[in-house]
């Protein structure tokens, strides 16, 4: 008894310790889950700005819906970087928005910074505080999340090029048979965000420019857009994609009858965190915010974004997505190097030459 009560005395002094640490910094620390719960309850709705595919809003907001029942909650898109480079300049500009919580573009993600609520949201999770996985959060920031992981993967037409003609490795999309208009290279490249990340598994930032030119040189297909060009692939228009989103692929694989598209994990396989998120500074409900990414993070919140939006973090154990790459080499643009993923994409499309689209 009095081992388990010195235990608890140290983890209160901690946890109270680490309070007045981050209030030091200027965060907000709850040392009470239901502290937060009871705030929340007085705000009574939350209104979210999401990255995540509409299609699982019903599911996200049923569950969320049966843990605080006294809350509203309304879910708004926001996709593409137009869209976000938009609300940016409102948040900058100082416009009004009734937003709680918003989704952090990769191409702007140092620009949200000043307007996030500095909710301590990692040392209220490594306290078990709030239920959200610490790796999930941003270790320098600490008050975003990202909540998902995206993965880019091969995707071919198999009646057009054979499983075993499909490369095994990045740079077999620079041999002679894959010259001239032979495979897709998408225009906002995604995979260049995260090979710079990884010197360590054999790529990095000159690997990646290197990589660049060698696919400029080899005179791909140029295209915008990563459903339209699945599409074309299924149909036939099109042989090979030389990286697009895995979660695209997959759910557009779900809607072919026929199995002409497929997909192939090229290793290393670049990972970047996705369905990126925080509480807004200007937020009228941030407590019921916090709380609703917390669900995001949860077993039922990551089950519906795993198996209905295939974006499942990598943070989150038994996930479809950890799963899937389970014993497979990696290439991880994780916290340390997000926020240079727009430049090295800028950089990239420089190497590339500032291409135009090329599709038919």
């Amino acid at each position: 008894m009095l081992t388990t009560n010195g235990s608890a005395a140290e983890s209160s002094a901690a946890l109270l310790k680490a309070k007045k640490d981050a209030e030091a910094k200027g965060f907000i620390f709850e040392t009470s889950r239901d502290a937060i719960v009871a705030k929340a309850k007085k705000e009574g709705a939350v209104k979210v700005l999401s990255g995540l595919d509409p299609s699982v809003y019903p599911s996200i907001m049923e569950g969320f819906k049966k843990k605080y029942p006294f809350l509203k909650i309304e879910m708004l898109e926001i996709t593409g970087p137009d869209s976000a480079h938009r609300f940016i300049m409102e948040l900058k500009s100082g416009s009004r928005n009734d937003f709680d919580v918003s989704h952090a573009s990769t191409e702007f993600y140092p620009e949200y910074i000043p307007f996030t609520k500095k909710f301590d949201l990692l040392g209220m999770a490594e306290f078990g505080v709030l239920r959200i996985p610490p790796k999930m959060i941003d270790p320098k920031h600490r008050a975003l999340a990202a909540l998902g992981s995206a993965l880019s993967v091969v995707a071919y037409n198999k009646n057009l090029i054979p499983p075993d003609k499909v490369p095994n490795r990045w740079e077999d999309f620079l041999k002679p048979e894959f010259k001239g208009r032979k495979f897709l290279v998408d225009m906002r490249p995604h995979p260049f965000a995260a090979y710079p990340a990884c010197p360590q598994e054999g790529l990095g930032l000159e690997w990646m420019l290197k990589y660049a030119r060698g696919l400029r040189d080899q005179n791909p297909i140029w295209s915008r857009g990563h459903s339209r060009a699945l599409s074309s692939i299924q149909a036939g228009e099109y042989a090979i994609h030389s990286g697009t989103h895995y979660q695209s692929v997959t759910r557009a694989m779900a809607k072919d009858p026929t199995g002409t598209l497929q997909l192939k994990m090229v290793e290393p396989v670049p990972v970047r965190l996705t369905a990126l998120e925080l509480v807004l500074a200007s937020a009228q409900h941030p407590y019921a915010a916090m709380l609703f990414m917390e669900h995001e993070a949860s077993p039922e919140g990551q089950d519906v974004i795993d198996k209905q939006d295939f974006i499942g973090s990598i943070f989150y154990p038994g996930s479809n997505m950890s799963k899937t790459i389970q014993g497979k080499k990696l290439c991880i643009n994780g916290f340390a190097d997000f926020h240079n993923s727009d430049k090295w994409m800028a950089m990239a499309v420089e190497a590339f030459g500032f291409p135009k689209e090329s599709t038919k």
